[in-house]
């Protein structure tokens, strides 16, 4: 368990090389599950847990860890399976998603792996629109399922897209409905969630499932126009997805002239100072924490001015 607490410590080297750690654990059967270990902050033996009143059934309780109170949910039941049983024997994956921090119950925790985002790819299509997995990958020949948490957290609290009446500017109605968003993002709960609320702002919406699906509509579009502005307002992406991450599909934008005007926007539930910099370091022009709808119609709102020559408050 060191080894593996060890690796967590050192999960910010990866980011910004299309590189991920995927730490794996089980459900209590033969199969092998993932989450990106830079999400997760700390895994120990399932601790004492607190029953409370009318919880979500994935929720079996709270526990009270480093002076902080918080849910856990067991991933097997959240995932559409029975519950593990025996905690005393079990492990919960600690970890922050979309500025808040729970605890997942798994049956066991095996290693951290190092892979190439090359070599995870979006769920088979056969899989149907239920399944809870944004990739999967293969390790030691076994398929490896990564798990959409974002899925999973939004059917336990569904989070709020809907934006602020006095955040929608009507002077820039207009201007809206003539301007596109492409959006990115390998959760289709998360692609739903940005696009509900852009449509609010009144703008189209291009979607891609990755950075390179992202990164080849770009391409295409840009085939046909002197300036990819004209056909495209700004894109927002989020950083963790298969084949291609986000900060190497803003570094992509970037070393191609026709597209590198663009405005790039990078949205993740993945926060901190330390992506900060990585938005700068990859050239990217802003940076969101999920999932917060007024500041994500604000950000287009002032993209919008910006293209109309009017001026952004600070």
């Amino acid at each position: 368990m060191s080894g593996i607490l060890d690796s967590v410590n050192q999960r910010t080297q990866m980011v910004g090389q299309n590189r991920l750690e995927l730490l794996l654990f089980r459900l209590g059967d033969r199969q092998r599950y993932g989450i990106n270990v830079f999400k997760v902050r700390e895994v120990l033996q399932c601790p004492r847990l607190t029953e409370m009143p009318k919880r979500h059934p994935v929720v079996r309780g709270v526990a009270h860890i480093r002076g902080a109170t918080l849910p856990i949910i067991d991933l097997r039941m959240a995932v559409g399976k029975s519950p593990i049983v025996d905690l005393s024997t079990a492990f919960v994956i600690i970890a922050e998603y979309n500025r808040s921090i729970q605890g997942f119950l798994v049956s066991s925790v095996e290693r951290i792996i190092n892979l190439n985002w090359g070599e995870i790819h979006p769920p088979p299509q056969g899989s149907g629109k239920n399944n809870y997995l944004t990739a999967v990958t293969k390790v030691d020949d076994e398929l490896v399922e990564i798990v959409d948490v974002e899925k999973i957290l939004a059917e336990i609290v569904p989070p709020a897209s809907s934006v602020s009446p006095e955040v929608i500017e009507d002077k820039l109605a207009e201007a809206a409905t003539k301007a596109t968003v492409l959006i990115a993002d390998d959760s289709s709960v998360a692609r739903n969630q940005v696009r509900k609320t852009l449509e609010q702002v009144g703008v189209q919406v291009v979607a891609a499932k990755d950075g390179s699906e992202a990164l080849s509509l770009l391409n295409d579009l840009a085939e046909d126009v002197n300036d990819i502005n004209d056909k495209i307002l700004m894109v927002i992406s989020d950083i963790e997805m298969p084949e291609m991450d986000g900060y190497t599909l803003t570094a992509e934008i970037r070393s191609n002239p026709k597209l590198a005007k663009l405005y790039v926007v990078l949205h993740t539930s993945l926060s901190g100072v330390f992506n900060q910099a990585m938005v700068q370091k990859v050239g990217a022009d802003h940076f969101i924490a999920k999932f917060q709808p007024d500041i994500l119609a604000k950000t287009v709102q002032d993209q919008l001015k910006r293209r109309l020559g009017i001026p952004v408050d600070a």
